[in-house]
């Protein structure tokens, strides 16, 4: 399995890992991921082996020997096994570059389903994919057609768990996984909405926990915390520990972030805040369509009442 990059893909293709094994009991599963990742299909008790790559960081050495010692082991990796089928449900040319590298029979998408077109030329089985799907879906019926079942019309189960979080983060008994953090500031929630958010979880028993994964997150969320009592601003934690801190969550509320597709991952109650982005295609999307909640749209800022009422809904089922 091809899936290496970004966080939210990755974590949407772990249905198909689901997927194959209830359909083909007896298959053995390797997936390749960017090493910044590795964790997630980690997490899946059906995944095999993980093989990492480091594409963003070769690019930025790629004089260095060390660059080229890493490709040299991946690909050995790679061609250590013969493969009855090697996927890539990326679709770029990137992807297909490394999965071109294994041994084995090579499925992805047609040139016109695929995201860059070229991609399909490294392919030695072509599928056409519908589009205007979500990513999920897409996944999903790419694996089936490649594996020859049928395309699964239930709905998608990631797989996955997660232990208890590590006590010595002093979490509250009852607590929201505020996740305000983003790759495009375009996507971010205004400060001042997560701060009356925060207050307004007061008055529930709850409060905000709130993780980041680089100096301005953290900043953000030193912030927000200095105006919310009892607002939780967590230490910067692996995808694993973060993983845990979500999974035991009252319920999680985020931008359009990889992390808040981990949340509907594992189960929580969710409400994700959409700003410069179209829900349709890559919303969140979990087992209980009941338990989340997709607010708002491109160049839209969803209000602080109607994340309120969103999360009163989410968490009632």
């Amino acid at each position: 399995m091809i899936k290496t990059t970004s966080l939210g893909d990755v974590i949407h293709n772990l249905p198909v890992i689901t997927d194959i094994k209830a359909m083909l009991p007896g298959m053995e599963i390797d997936w390749v991921v960017e090493e910044s990742f590795a964790d997630i299909p980690r997490l899946h008790p059906s995944v095999s082996e993980v093989i990492t790559v480091a594409v963003r960081r070769w690019r930025r050495h790629l004089l260095q020997a060390n660059t080229w010692q890493e490709i040299r082991h991946m690909r050995r990796q790679l061609r250590a096994h013969y493969y009855d089928y090697v996927i890539d449900t990326q679709g770029l040319l990137k992807s297909a570059l490394i999965g071109w590298q294994a041994r084995g029979a090579y499925h992805g998408q047609d040139s016109a389903s695929a995201r860059e077109s070229w991609a399909a030329l490294l392919y030695q089985q072509r599928h056409p994919v519908a589009l205007g799907q979500h990513a999920v879906a897409r996944n999903r019926e790419l694996a089936a057609r490649a594996l020859g079942y049928a395309i699964p019309s239930s709905p998608p189960d990631y797989g996955i768990h997660t232990v208890a979080p590590d006590a010595a983060l002093g979490l509250p008994s009852r607590y929201i996984a505020g996740l305000h953090a983003t790759s495009r500031d375009s996507k971010l929630w205004p400060e001042n909405h997560w701060i009356q958010l925060g207050n307004a979880l007061l008055q529930q028993d709850l409060k905000l926990a709130l993780p980041w994964g680089n100096a301005s997150e953290e900043a953000r969320a030193q912030r927000i915390a200095s105006a919310v009592p009892g607002c939780v601003v967590l230490p910067r934690l692996s995808l694993t520990r973060l993983a845990a801190v979500i999974g035991s969550s009252h319920a999680a509320i985020g931008v359009d972030t990889g992390l808040v597709h981990l949340a509907a991952a594992l189960n929580r109650p969710t409400v994700a805040i959409y700003t410069d982005t179209d829900p349709r295609l890559t919303g969140v999307l979990a087992q209980d369509k009941h338990k989340i909640s997709n607010l708002g749209g491109q160049g839209q800022v969803p209000a602080v009442d109607a994340v309120l009422e969103a999360l009163a809904q989410v968490t009632a089922q």
